[in-house]
């Protein structure tokens, strides 16, 4: 099971981007699915993540109020919008499934392709 992040780019301070995360090959309905992100030098972090039915969203601290999770169950995609941001926002996106109630020190399958995000200042 692998789920493929897309939309990565170079924005400015305060600016704004929407992630995309795609399943291939399989129906993402009724998973619990999350953004992480890794930055150079540091270990892959937990950022959001949303219930399968959409219900339930979860953010880390460092990104509350400023990113919003979402998801298109009829387009089998789950996105991620990033708004005000960061230069420490800058790293390296995927997306996965987690474990259950959006346990995201758990993942379902292997990493994906992941999408870099660069914020300059």
């Amino acid at each position: 099971v692998q789920l493929q992040a897309f939309g990565g780019g170079l924005v400015q301070v305060g600016g704004s981007l929407r992630l995309s995360c795609i399943a291939a090959g399989f129906i993402l309905d009724y998973y619990d699915v999350g953004w992480f992100r890794q930055a150079p030098g540091k270990e892959r972090e937990g950022v959001s993540c949303i219930s399968g039915s959409g219900g339930s969203t979860y953010h880390a601290d460092s990104v509350t109020g400023r990113f919003t999770i979402s998801r298109d169950n009829a387009k089998n995609t789950v996105y991620l919008q990033m708004n005000s941001l960061k230069p420490e926002d800058t790293a390296v996106y995927y997306c996965a499934r987690t474990g259950n109630n959006c346990n995201w020190n758990r993942i379902i399958g292997s990493w994906g392709q992941g999408t870099q995000l660069t914020v300059s200042s």
